[in-house]
């Protein structure tokens, strides 16, 4: 009976995913075994965008409205592994135990805010202010806030005393679950995006006001006019250049697999 029992223990952990009801596998070591697994994603992401095209190869992509998710459904043996930006990645992995980043990063991207169509004036207002944001070093300040091991919170962004803000008004969409772009303390959104943005308005002269959304809504809401500006992590494609403009670049970072241990 034992050695019945032996076999049949060996057999149950030798069966593909759902066999025995073992659930999946950690069978993803690289980008090379991605075609047939099931991927999970963050709706309306560069991550879901480019996993897409492995469904041509058999890959099952579950699309999940929040980074966060798409984890859980990880740990819960629901998707093989996650694809998401690095630095999210890198917060979730620090706060879970069981979980890893791939070496070899998946796609490199450039985050950049996004605006209405055709706002030319905006743009070029927001482009430079970020040039005299770079050349201050505040950019790489706040980048330094949040994500440098030695520095983090050591440069926290503070507006200056004096800000005129008579122009008004400056309506930010965001999808408030990716840290440390942008994410809640308490009540209060933070983050990289958060802390930039209001540099930004400082320069111009804007009160900013931070709405938060579901990713994929964002750029509806820049259109429809409900938001003035996106600044989700957001990357520059040619699919969202149909629907909306972008601003220069204030950031670099590339997507990453994450994987159970």
């Amino acid at each position: 009976m034992k050695k019945l029992f032996a076999m049949a223990l060996a057999a149950c952990m030798a069966l593909s995913l759902t066999a025995c009801g073992g659930g999946k596998t950690a069978t993803v070591a690289g980008i090379e075994d991605l075609p047939g697994k099931t991927i999970g994603v963050q709706l309306g992401t560069t991550g879901d965008a480019s996993a897409s095209e492995y469904e041509e190869q058999g890959s099952t992509i579950e699309r999940f409205n929040k980074g966060n998710d798409a984890i859980q459904a990880l740990l819960q043996n629901k998707v093989d592994c996650v694809i998401i930006d690095e630095q999210p990645a890198q917060a979730f992995v620090e706060n879970t135990q069981g979980l890893k980043i791939l070496d070899d990063p998946f796609a490199e991207e450039s985050y950049a805010i996004c605006v209405a169509k055709g706002n030319e004036e905006l743009v070029t207002a927001i482009n430079g202010a970020l040039a005299q944001l770079r050349e201050a070093g505040v950019l790489d300040n706040i980048m330094k806030n949040y994500i440098g091991e030695e520095t983090k919170g050591q440069f926290p962004y503070e507006s200056p005393a004096d800000v005129d803000r008579s122009n008004g008004t400056l309506v930010m969409a965001t999808n408030a679950y990716f840290e440390p772009y942008e994410y809640y303390e308490g009540d209060k959104i933070v983050g990289i995006d958060a802390d930039m943005a209001q540099a930004v308005c400082d320069i111009l002269g804007y009160e900013l006001v931070i709405e938060d959304m579901e990713f994929d809504a964002i750029i509806n809401a820049i259109q429809s006019g409900k938001a003035d500006i996106g600044v989700a992590g957001m990357t520059v494609t040619e699919d969202r250049l149909e629907s909306v403009d972008f601003t220069d670049t204030y950031a670099t970072a590339r997507q990453v697999i994450i994987v159970k241990e």
